[in-house]
């Protein structure tokens, strides 16, 4: 039934199909046909962080920015949905158009440049929000905020999301916000996390309750920078790390027309990249450090390749509009349980 939905809506833009595709869910979870779509939740809990995951498939930020469709999400079965990119302020991001398929490879560029309608209103989602899943918040810098004023940013939105979110992903690595990528160094890396973990033991003891941060960064490094910065990461006090966002790379799409397009690169050409960033990340993070693994995963195959690299928990997004709900139960059957994490 996916298939042909995807057809269909394939023939509009990747913008508009997104809008009618989630409201098409909303919809769906108000009628009851999320649950005749996707069937009932698929349970293998994990424990993580703390918290405990109804089972080890999330939806990547990115797909609900602003948090307007978390419960709609949630009732097709994933175990946690990370929203966001949010900033501090509302701002449209890129001029459209600034999101192409490449249905050849199975994959997307964007270059969407965290549009999104702002801090508040996410709060003002969370807080309404009835899903019983984990909910991450992801937060990031406004597009004119000057890179050595950044901890600024994340700073006031750490600080709004915090009691209404269960953790908060800090994203350094979006190719489509003038020099992020910069905060990735180690030196302004460990600026800002020395920062972040500071503030969060304040709010810690404000609101008496803790909340775990993680950090997603980019698949696109050079091996003796990304060993640094991970050494970095696993220095912080940071409780785990999503690896990885979209690409830079185009060789694996190169052929196409929409290659030279600017933007980030998601989908199957990804997993690759994303998988060896992940694979390094373990070896130097040790066996214990919580790693959610997103980038690539387009089968119940990808899902183990990625538990077999170390990931803890995936996360889905290009596969998903591709694939279809179907995605969440077909990775879940596959997740070996983990004596680390699994939850009793």
């Amino acid at each position: 039934m996916y298939h042909w939905l995807r057809k269909g809506m394939f023939l509009l833009s990747p913008e508009a199909a997104h809008e009618v595709a989630v409201h098409a869910m909303a919809a769906g979870r108000l009628t009851g046909m999320s649950r005749l779509f996707s069937g009932p939740r698929p349970s293998r809990p994990v424990e993580l962080m703390g918290l405990t995951f109804p089972n080890p498939v999330g939806l990547a930020a990115g797909f609900d920015k602003n948090g307007d469709y978390i419960d709609a999400l949630g009732a097709l079965g994933f175990g946690h949905i990370e929203v966001g990119t949010v900033t501090p302020r509302p701002q449209p991001g890129n001029p459209k158009p600034r999101l192409f398929r490449l249905p050849e490879h199975e994959a997307i560029i964007n270059r969407m440049g965290f549009n999104n309608k702002g801090v508040d209103h996410l709060v003002k989602r969370l807080q309404s929000a009835r899903y019983d899943g984990v909910v991450g918040a992801n937060i990031g810098r406004q597009k004119d905020t000057p890179t050595d004023r950044a901890a600024d940013d994340y700073r006031v939105c750490l600080e709004k999301v915090y009691p209404w979110c269960d953790y908060v992903a800090v994203n350094i690595s979006s190719p489509n916000t003038p020099n992020l990528r910069e905060l990735q160094d180690t030196g302004p890396l460990t600026e800002l996390l020395t920062e972040l973990v500071e503030v969060r033991a304040r709010l810690e003891s404000e609101h008496e309750m803790y909340r775990p941060i993680v950090l997603k960064i980019a698949p696109d490094w050079d091996e003796a920078a990304l060993i640094a910065s991970l050494a970095v990461i696993g220095e912080s006090g940071l409780d785990g790390l999503i690896a990885t966002n979209t690409t830079l790379e185009r060789t694996p799409v190169a052929d196409h027309r929409h290659a030279r397009e600017a933007g980030g690169l998601s989908g199957r050409p990804l997993m690759g990249p994303s998988t060896r960033v992940l694979e390094r990340a373990r070896q130097v993070l040790g066996k214990d450090f919580p790693i959610i693994a997103s980038g690539g995963i387009h089968g119940a195959a990808d899902a183990a390749a990625k538990q077999a690299a170390g990931a803890d928990l995936v996360q889905l997004y290009t596969g998903f509009i591709y694939e279809g709900p179907a995605l969440i139960r077909a990775c879940t059957r596959t997740w070996a349980a983990d004596p680390r994490h699994a939850a009793a």
